[in-house]
């Protein structure tokens, strides 16, 4: 079982910045891809970004390429999710998500049904 608590979600303006973390209690952490998903009220869960296990590559949802970095701390079973330029339209409640050694060889790992794995959700909020 993999336990996952998000932290640094936060109201901002727009064009701020912010930089949100997702701890898990897992030792293998390593071998897990981990994905950072948002879901704002009344629309579908989305896919915002993925961090293979192994190479750390990476995926971006296009609207947030450029302005959005994911990245791990295998040392301290971290995954953080840096946030900049943000646009009110980034509004949502962010979730962070753990898949045992999903290969994102030649895929997106953008797809929430390959992750096991769930946190809470931290929110934010960006005012205009």
């Amino acid at each position: 079982q993999v336990q996952l608590v998000e932290s640094g979600g936060g109201l901002v303006q727009t064009g701020d910045s912010l930089r949100l973390s997702c701890a898990a209690s897992v030792s293998t952490f390593y071998y897990y891809t981990m994905g950072w998903f948002r879901q704002a009220p009344g629309k579908e869960r989305e896919f915002v970004a993925a961090i293979s296990w192994g190479s750390g590559s990476t995926r971006y949802k296009d609207s947030v390429k450029g302005r959005f970095t994911i990245s791990r701390d295998n040392a301290k079973n971290t995954v953080y999710l840096q946030m900049n330029v943000l646009k009110p339209e980034d509004t949502a409640n962010y979730y962070c998500a753990a898949a045992g050694g999903l290969d994102c060889s030649g895929y997106e790992c953008d797809d929430g049904r390959d992750y096991a794995y769930w946190g809470q959700g931290t929110q934010v909020t960006v005012s205009s």
